[in-house]
C-alpha cells in the first residue's frame, strides 16, 4: 500500500523539521562536552521526554500493540515491568548518577565514569565497558534501521534496499550535525508526537466500535481469554516479562539523559513528567492492540493487513480511521519512535569510541574541535556498519533487541546501582559484576534454562559478585570514599529555590 500525497507531505515536513533542529543545535555545539552531553544543560522537560523517547523505539507503536492484538491483555505484563523498573531507576539512580559523574572527573560517558569512580589506573573497566557498548549498540542500531526500513517499505512502496537508506538518512544527518542537543531536542518533539498518537488512536477506535461497553463485549465474544491477564502464563513467564524492568539500570542511552541534566534537583520534576508520559503511552499502546481486536472483529473485510502481520495494527487503524493528513502525523510517530532511539544509540557508540578509546589511548592531547569531528565521523562509521548488518532483510537482528537489553541490564545495571548507593564497592567488585553479568546473559541465552529471561540471573549473579569481591578485597582508598561522601552530601542537599522560600 503506497502512501497518499497528504501523508507523504506530513512525513516529509516532519523529517525536514528534525534535520532543521539538528542544524540549530550545531550552532550551540562549541566543544566535545556539548556534542556528547549538551554541556549538562537540559531542563526537566527535555530530560524527561528525551529519556522516554530514547527508551521507547518502534516497539512501542508496533511490537506491543501487535502482541496484545494477537494474544490479548496478558501481553501487558512487560509494560508493567518496564513502568516499575523505570520509576525505580529515576528514584534511585538518576539524581545520584548526575552528581557522581560530575565529581568523578566530569565524566561524559559510562566507561569514563567507571574509571574515575573506582580509580582504575589499569583502564580495564574503560576498555571492557566501551567494547560492551560497541558490540550491543551496533546490533541495537541495526535493529532500529530495519524497523525504519520496514515502515518506509510498507508506506512508500519502496524496495527494502532503498527504504533502508531512506529510513536511516535523516537520523544520521541530524545526529552527525547537532550531537546530543539535536538528539535531545528532537526527542522532545518525537515524545510529544508519540503521546498524541497513542492517546488519540485508541479513543477513535473505541468510538468507531460504538463505545467502551460495546468494545469490551465484542472482545469477550471473540475470546474470553483476551481479557485474562494470566492467559497461558506461569510464574516464570510473568517474572520474565516483569524482569524487563531490570534493564533500565544499565542502558547507556537512558543514563546519558540523567548525566546531562542541568542539576540533580531537576531530576525530581523530570521523573514526574517522564513517568506520566510513559504510563499514558504504554497504556495507549496496550489499548490500541486491545481495542483493535474489537474493531477488526466488527470489520473482517478490512483485516487483511493485520492478519498477515499483527504489528501493523496501529498503521492500519491510523489509515482507516483518520483523514490522510492526520494519518500522516500519526504514522510519523512510528518514525519518531525509531529515530529517537536510533539517534541516541549512534551518539553513545560515537562517544565510546571517541572519549573512551581515541582520546584515552591514542590522542590524549586532542583539542575540542578535533574531538567533535572525530565524534561526528564515528556516528557515520557506526551507522554504516549498522546499515550493513541490517542489509539482509532475513537477518534476525530485531530478535537481538531483547538480548542487547539483557546484556546492558546485567553487565552495567548492578555496577551502576551499587556505585551510587554503596561506598564500600571496589574496582575489582565492579569488574567482577560487569564480567559475571555479561557472561551469565550469554550462557543463559544459549541454554534457556527454566525458560527464564536471561537478564534476571545475570542481574542477580552480577550483584552477588560485586558484593563478595568488594568485601573480600582491600577497602576503597580514602580519596574514593571522600568523593562518595561528597556526592552523597550534594545529592541530599536542599534545592536553592527551597532555601530561598524558607
Amino acid at each position: 500500500m503506497t502512501m497518499s500525497t497528504p501523508m507523504l507531505v506530513t512525513f516529509l515536513v516532519y523529517i525536514f523539521g528534525m534535520i532543521l533542529i539538528g542544524f540549530i543545535a550545531w550552532r550551540s555545539t562549541k566543544n566535545f562536552d556539548d556534542y556528547i552531553l549538551g554541556g549538562r544543560s537540559l531542563g526537566s522537560l527535555v530530560t524527561a521526554l528525551s529519556a522516554g523517547a530514547s527508551d521507547m523505539s518502534g516497539w512501542l507503536l508496533m511490537g506491543l500493540p501487535g502482541a496484545i492484538f494477537l494474544s490479548g491483555i496478558s501481553e501487558s505484563w512487560i509494560a508493567i515491568g518496564l513502568t516499575v523498573g523505570a520509576y525505580i531507576n529515576w528514584k534511585l539512580v538518576a539524581g545520584r548518577l548526575r552528581v557522581h559523574t560530575e565529581l568523578n572527573n566530569n565524566a561524559l560517558t559510562l566507561p569514563d565514569y567507571f574509571t574515575g569512580r573506582f580509580e582504575d589506573s589499569s583502564r580495564l573497566l574503560r576498555i571492557i565497558s566501551a567494547l560492551v557498548i560497541l558490540l550491543f549498540f551496533t546490533i541495537y542500531c541495526a535493529s532500529g534501521i530495519v524497523a525504519g526500513a520496514r515502515l518506509f517499505e510498507s508506506t512508500f512502496g519502496m524496495s527494502y534496499e532503498t527504504a533502508l537508506w531512506a529510513g536511516a538518512a535523516a537520523t544520521i544527518l541530524y545526529t552527525f550535525v547537532g550531537g546530543f542537543l539535536a538528539v535531545s531536542w528532537t526527542d522532545t518533539v518525537q515524545a510529544s508526537l508519540m503521546f498524541f498518537a497513542l492517546i488519540l488512536t485508541p479513543i477513535m477506535v473505541i468510538m468507531a466500535v460504538g463505545g467502551l461497553d460495546d468494545s469490551l463485549m465484542v472482545i469477550k465474544q471473540k475470546s474470553i481469554e483476551n481479557v485474562d491477564m494470566l492467559k497461558g502464563l506461569n510464574f516464570v513467564a510473568i517474572i520474565s516479562l516483569m524482569g524487563w524492568g531490570l534493564g533500565y539500570f544499565g542502558q547507556p542511552h537512558i543514563l546519558a539523559r540523567f548525566m546531562a541534566a542541568d542539576s540533580h534537583h531537576t531530576i525530581v520534576n523530570a521523573r514526574r513528567i517522564s513517568m506520566t508520559w510513559m504510563i499514558l503511552c504504554l497504556g495507549g499502546a496496550c489499548a490500541v492492540g486491545f481495542f483493535g481486536i474489537a474493531y477488526f472483529s466488527n470489520n473482517p473485510a478490512l483485516a487483511g493487513g493485520v492478519s498477515q502481520n499483527s504489528e501493523r495494527v496501529f498503521i492500519e487503524l491510523a489509515q482507516l480511521l483518520f483523514n490522510p493528513w492526520i494519518a500522516g502525523i500519526l504514522l510519523s510517530a512510528i518514525l519518531a519512535a525509531v529515530m529517537s532511539t536510533l539517534s541516541c544509540q549512534l551518539l553513545v557508540c560515537s562517544s565510546a569510541i571517541t572519549e573512551d578509546l581515541y582520546k584515552a589511548f591514542f590522542r590524549k592531547g586532542a583539542g575540542q574541535k578535533e574531538l567533535v569531528w572525530v565524534g561526528r565521523i564515528m556516528v557515520l562509521v557506526v551507522a554504516l556498519v549498522a546499515i550493513a548488518l541490517a542489509a539482509n532483510p532475513e537477518n534476525r537482528v530485531l530478535g537481538l533487541v531483547s538480548y542487547a537489553w539483557a546484556g546492558f541490564g546485567a553487565a552495567f545495571g548492578p555496577v551502576i546501582l551499587f556505585s551510587v548507593l554503596w561506598s564500600r564497592m571496589t574496582r575489582n567488585g565492579a569488574l567482577a559484576g560487569m564480567i559475571i553479568g555479561a557472561v551469565t546473559v550469554i550462557v543463559w541465552k544459549q541454554f534457556a534454562w527454566l525458560g527464564l529471561y536471561e537478564i534476571i540471573p545475570g542481574f542477580l549473579f552480577a550483584s552477588i559478585g560485586i558484593v563478595l569481591v568488594s568485601l573480600a578485597g582491600k577497602a576503597p582508598s580514602a580519596a574514593m570514599s571522600k568523593r562518595f561522601a561528597d556526592a552523597d552530601e550534594i545529592y541530599h542537599s536542599v534545592a536553592p529555590s527551597k532555601l530561598q522560600a524558607e
